[in-house]
Parts: C-alpha cells; structure tokens; sequence
C-alpha cells in the first residue's frame, strides 16, 4: 500500500531540509569579502546621461537641477529624483564584477514592472568585436544592495557599461572588482546627447531592466550619450519644463508627451514648445513623435478616438510650424511605434522588452534623417 506515515514524514521532512539551504543560497544576496575587493565610486569620474553638473543637483543622481524645485509641478520634480537614463563606464579585466549601491525608496518594483527594471543595475560588456552585449542584472531585494553581477569572465580587458535604476533615485553606486585587478574609469562622452522629453514610457515603464527601454537601445545603437526626461504620468509638454531643456545642447529633441495628453492640451502646448526650444536652440533639431497606439484599441473606441484627436492635434501643430519654415523637424506617427500582433505591452499601454525593441526600430530611421 506504500509507505507509513512515520516513513512519509521522515522523507519529506529531508527533503525539506536538503533544499532549504539551496533556497537561501537563491534568494540571498551573496556577500563580498571586503579584504578581497576594491572599491570604486562613480561619483569620482562621472555619470553619463546627468544634464547638469552635481554642483547644481540635489542629489548626485537627480535628472533636474536643484533650482528646478518650484518651479516644475511637485510630481514633475519629485519623478526627477529616479536616475533613470543615467549609466556609468569602465574598463576592466577583472575575472568578476561587484556593485555596492543604495536606493532612495524602498518600493523596489511596482504591480507591472520587476525590481531589476525599477531598481536594478544593469551590466552590458563588449564582446570580442566590440560590440555591446547583456551581462548581469541586480535582483534588489532591500534599499541596500552589495552583491557580486557576475563572475566567471575571462580575464581580458574589455569596456563595460552599467545603467542606473529607472523607477527610483540612487544615493551612491560603487563598482568592486578583485584586489590586482585593472580598473579603468571611462569618463562620460562629450558628444551631443539625444534629449527624450516624455511620459512613464519614455522614463522606462515597464521593461525588464534598465538597459532595454528604447532610449538606451537607441544610445548603444547610435553611439551617442542620452537624457532621459520623461516623467511618469506628467509628460505635458510644459513650458516650465521647456526652460530646463533649453539649457541643454543636445544632438537632437525627442518630444515623446501625447501619452499623457488630451486633445486639448496639444493644441494648446505643441507648437508653443517647439518655438521655446527653437528661440534658444536655432540649429537644434527636434523630433515629434505621435502617441503608441493602445493595444486593445480595437475594442474600445474611446481609445481610438483618443488617439485621432490628440494625433490630429500635433499633426496640425507641425504643419503649422512647417509652413513657417521650420527646418530639421521630424515627425513619426504612432502606428509604427508597436506591432500589429499587439503582444507586446505589459498591461495594453506600457511597452514589454519587445516593445521598446519595437519603438527603437521605428525611432532609429526617423533620427538618422535628422543627422542623428
């Protein structure tokens, strides 16, 4: 008839006992040996993808200057304190890489977005041929992560790239590698950045990991440092806001906004903004892009609606701007930034991995005509 009860409990009760270490082991962050690693501190070389210097931020890793406080919309600062869009650079051949980092919030993931994309750090290296390939990801589990990426790596010199939490602010970020190893700092490019201004899709919402929202695909793919601006339910194309990116001198303005704005709101704000930015920034040029489409748009037509009337809207607003002579003005309409099959949001709005993969495939063309 099968085992006693006394034999039944005695298995599963080994059983237990046999995985409950290996479970730990899991889920545990593993602890460094502090006399074995050395430690180096971003903060002595510099972030990639900060707009101003830290002498005029708050915080090290906030994306609006200290003065912006007031000045923007509480919600608009408060969502600046996350460092998304941020990365730091450096070259090792060190066999095994270490971070040491603190989180300014302790919601480390939210209903429709994992830790490692709301608070993650995430490692990309050069392979072989030089090109930029996925390593490691940060699994945060606490305010305070200090655990070993990676390790295993074949002791080479090769250039490495770390992208910062998207949806929360980072206190400090350290870097450890093994006593005798090489490290190299790589200070953040001078190049011209390309400048995204936009909503919760822009500031990352939902991928996986920082390194995969369309922004950071679209910096490794056309080689330049990016700003991220986009603020999270609050892109609305502001004027307050445009007084902060007037003092940037970036390769190109990416206006992402329609996500979070009504018909009403774009007729009012498009055409003004593209002028502030044109005042201060004559040669600089600037990309409009429409609004993604909803995926079940098909079955609710108050969404379709939606998306026709704001779209008209900054359609009308770039016409407008065309015929007065505005040169170096893209446009890209919505209906390209995600696929037909609509798999490929987290919750019918927010892109997946696929869907930013999606969104910098329709992107890339429309920055490239603009000598991006």
């Amino acid at each position: 008839m099968g085992l006693n009860l006394d034999r039944r409990l005695f298995l599963r009760g080994a059983i237990v006992g046999a995985l409950a270490p290996f479970s730990a082991r899991c889920l545990a962050q593993e602890k460094p040996r502090s006399e074995t690693l050395t430690w180096h501190d971003v903060k002595d070389w510099g972030v990639e993808g900060k707009g101003w210097p830290d002498s005029e931020t708050d915080q090290d890793y906030d994306r609006l200057p200290a003065r912006a406080k007031g000045i923007v919309r509480d919600a608009v600062w408060n969502l600046s304190r996350h460092s998304a869009g941020m990365l730091a650079r450096f070259r090792t051949d060190a066999s095994e890489i270490w971070v040491d980092y603190e989180l300014t919030s302790s919601n480390l993931a939210m209903p429709h977005m994992p830790a490692t994309g709301v608070s993650g750090i995430d490692l990309y290296a050069t392979d072989d041929n030089g090109f930029w390939r996925w390593l490691a990801v940060t699994r945060p589990t606490s305010q305070h992560v200090k655990s070993k990426m990676i390790e295993g790596i074949p002791g080479a010199m090769r250039d490495f790239t770390a992208y910062l939490p998207l949806y929360n602010g980072t206190r400090y970020l350290k870097i450890g590698v093994p006593h005798g190893a090489t490290f190299e700092p790589i200070a953040p490019r001078p190049d011209k950045p390309i400048v995204f201004y936009g909503t919760s899709i822009t500031h990352g919402a939902c991928a996986s990991r920082p390194g995969m929202p369309h922004a950071a695909i679209l910096g490794r793919r056309l080689k330049r440092p990016v700003i991220n601006l986009g603020f999270s339910g609050n892109g609305k194309m502001e004027p307050e806001v445009g007084q902060f990116l007037v003092q940037l001198d970036p390769a190109v303005y990416v206006i992402d906004c329609l996500p979070n704005m009504v018909e009403a709101e774009v007729t009012e704000r498009a055409e003004p903004l593209v002028r502030q930015l044109r005042r201060s920034r004559p040669e600089t040029p600037i990309l409009l892009v429409e609004d993604r489409t909803y995926a079940n748009t098909p079955f609710v037509p108050s969404r379709q609606q939606r998306h026709e009337t704001s779209r008209r809207a900054l359609r009308a607003a770039y016409e407008k701007l065309v015929d007065d002579k505005f040169e170096k003005l893209g446009y890209l309409a919505g209906d390209s930034l995600l696929g037909d099959d609509r798999d490929d949001t987290t919750d019918g709005s927010h892109p997946s991995d696929l869907g930013f993969y999606r969104h910098a495939d329709a992107m890339e063309p429309a920055l490239r005509a603009l000598g991006v």
